[in-house]
């Protein structure tokens, strides 16, 4: 993901979050229901239809079985200290990477799935949460071997990395459940009132998108600017905005786990030009990536993948397959 759009947690999401209502049911087997010591989040709409999330320690994580071919391709070094270290970023918000309610334990679907490629690979997974500018500082000393956060595609960023894909990168509207209108494109928000977080590409996107709708004779967006959660949820709540636009693995999570608003419209963080993909990221020519790659496409085939993005609730950024090194997001001009 590129640094600017890279979110700090904060104090007013996690707020919301524990005020998500406790429950102790869920199906164990996918990681869902609560375990000792933990909260599961669920619905605050009363309707039995919020996605129930495990905040609590014990994840009860979905699991794979190693594949002994794939195992093998891993580079001797890592296979005898047996021990996949990923690196991903602190200060993520949920759903991404973030902390258990024990304030100690990584969870979130980036960890989940790191967790599957461990088991494919027969490896001990072993977390190192730092903040985003070292994570490439330690996938280049060699220090980690792998990065899982949310890592966006980029010509760029091919010279000196691999890449193995497993997410989509996308931005969302989400809207209070039950709004009866969709976004297709720019047409549909002319004359709606949107919510966005200053400096964001999401606020890039809705400004070009305005201004191409009002050459067009169309009515202006009113565009309002955000910077904290609870405001611009608040807004959302009270009928002050018809949408907020932003990153859609926050928003789908919100969606999912409230049970109050729902996703209108989904679109790729990279603009029109290119579909952004999420990527697990090695040290170029390291070895280590296609065993990854074969890991990947391995667990998306067996249904754990889908399992571990439908428990966080981001099936909408599912991928058909892992790709290797794909086309990424164009170089920026100097």
């Amino acid at each position: 993901m590129p640094p600017r759009r890279t979110l700090r947690i904060t104090a007013a999401l996690l707020g919301l979050v524990s005020a998500l209502s406790l429950t102790a049911c869920g199906n164990p087997a996918d990681g869902t229901g609560s375990g000792p010591g933990g909260a599961a989040a669920s619905s605050g709409s009363g309707d039995g239809k919020g996605l129930q999330i495990n905040l609590g320690p014990d994840q009860k994580r979905v699991s794979t079985s190693t594949v002994d071919s794939i195992a093998a391709l891993v580079p001797a070094e890592i296979r005898r200290k047996g021990t996949l270290d990923v690196v991903n970023s602190a200060g993520s918000v949920p759903p991404l990477t973030f902390y258990a309610t024990d304030d100690r334990t990584v969870i979130g679907v980036e960890p989940d799935i790191a967790s599957l490629v461990a088991d494919v690979l027969g490896l001990k997974l072993r977390y190192h949460p730092v903040d985003w500018a070292n994570i490439f500082v330690g996938l280049d000393s060699g220090k980690y071997d792998l990065g899982l956060s949310n890592i966006t595609v980029t010509e760029e960023r091919k010279e000196k990395y691999d890449f193995a894909t497993y997410r989509l990168d996308n931005i969302a509207f989400e809207a209070k459940k039950g709004s009866g209108w969709k976004v297709r494109g720019p047409r549909d928000v002319a004359g709606r009132t949107i919510g966005v977080a200053s400096g964001t590409n999401q606020e890039k996107v809705l400004v070009d998108w305005d201004a191409s709708n009002v050459e067009k004779g169309l009515k202006p967006t009113d565009i309002k600017i955000y910077q904290n959660t609870s405001d611009y949820y608040l807004a959302l709540g009270s009928g002050r905005l018809d949408a907020y636009f932003g990153p859609n693995p926050v928003a789908a999570y919100h969606a999912a786990s409230t049970g109050q608003t729902e996703i209108v419209g989904t679109f790729s963080g990279a603009g029109d030009a290119i579909q952004g993909k999420i990527a697990a990221t090695t040290k170029k020519d390291n070895g280590l990536i296609k065993p990854v790659h074969e890991a990947l496409n391995t667990v998306i085939r067996n249904g754990t993948y889908g399992r571990v993005l439908k428990r966080w609730g981001l099936a909408n950024e599912a991928v058909p397959s892992s790709e290797l090194n794909p086309e990424g997001l164009p170089k920026t001009a100097s």
